[in-house]
């Protein structure tokens, strides 16, 4: 939850690969449901449309004009439940979305909400009738997690506690809209050392000089672990990072950014792989101290 709120409060996005039935739906219900936000939950399928996501533009014969009608993108708080089971073309309306927080449609611009979260889940177990993220759109997530199973006393909790759907109902919200966009802005002032951004910057340099690696990490990337940090750093009360934060959130927010040499996997793609090599070649960079 906390690297969620994190990314959050960095504008960013999230990406959750688990199977399915450990409450993916449930943390992105609860996040909103406590800050007071819309919510809105994208079932996705392959026949699923852009228009479907984003809205249409609608003839209003009283008027004579074409009236937009927005989408259940729509929200501050959106759930795009199995993004990997709908077509790169109905995956790609959501570039701009979560790059400049608008969508093109009919040529006109729309702003989306503020603040405004994805949180993406896929299934990293079942491929049947899944089309892969792009790497451009890996590229726009801020972090990819795993929630993982609980342990025996919170599984005994969730078992005991009722209906879980009806306690995230049950939820009162502890901020509302304009406190995050208050503490997204206040994310920029968290101080960062030049020591850091140097650490940072050297485990960004060694992915894209490692053989063992196609596509290393790009200026958006080492951006988004850079923002990641501040935001990291002020969910814990502090306002200013500490080389800890780089340590902590660089497999979270890179790994699913790399592409692999074919060397190393055929597909490129690596998955838990490609976090392996990252944690050997975060163990040759030296941490400041």
């Amino acid at each position: 939850m906390r690297l969620t709120i994190a990314a959050l409060l960095a504008r960013g996005h999230v990406l959750i690969e688990d199977v399915p039935g450990v409450g993916k739906t449930t943390l992105a219900h609860a996040l909103a449901r406590s800050l007071d936000c819309s919510f809105q939950r994208i079932q996705f399928t392959n026949d699923l449309l852009p228009s479907d996501i984003v809205g249409v533009s609608v003839f209003d014969s009283k008027t004579g004009e074409f009236s937009f009608k927005p989408g259940p993108l729509f929200a501050n708080v959106v759930l795009a439940d199995e993004i990997n089971r709908t077509t790169p073309k109905t995956q790609s309306c959501l570039l701009e979305a979560m790059n400049e927080a608008q969508v093109s449609v009919d040529g006109r611009t729309y702003a989306l909400p503020k603040p405004f979260l994805i949180i993406a889940t896929q299934n990293p177990v079942e491929y049947h009738g899944t089309f892969p993220l792009p790497e451009s759109q890996m590229d726009r997530f801020m972090v990819r997690l795993r929630m993982g199973y609980p342990s025996s006393a919170d599984e005994r909790r969730i078992l005991t506690s009722g209906n879980p759907a009806l306690s995230v109902m049950q939820m009162d919200s502890v901020l509302h809209g304009a406190d995050i966009i208050q503490i997204q802005n206040r994310v920029e002032t968290v101080r960062v050392d030049g020591s850091i951004v140097d650490y940072l910057l050297r485990l960004v340099e060694v992915t894209r000089s490692s053989p063992l690696i196609e596509l290393g990490i790009s200026p958006r990337g080492a951006l988004a672990l850079y923002r990641l940090c501040q935001a990291f750093a002020l969910v814990e009360g502090r306002d200013y990072c500490i080389p800890d934060d780089v340590k902590q959130l660089a497999l979270p927010a890179l790994a699913h950014r790399l592409i692999l040499s074919s060397k190393v996997n055929p597909t490129g793609r690596g998955g838990m792989q490609a976090g392996e090599i990252l944690g050997e070649l975060m163990d040759s960079v030296p941490v400041p101290v």
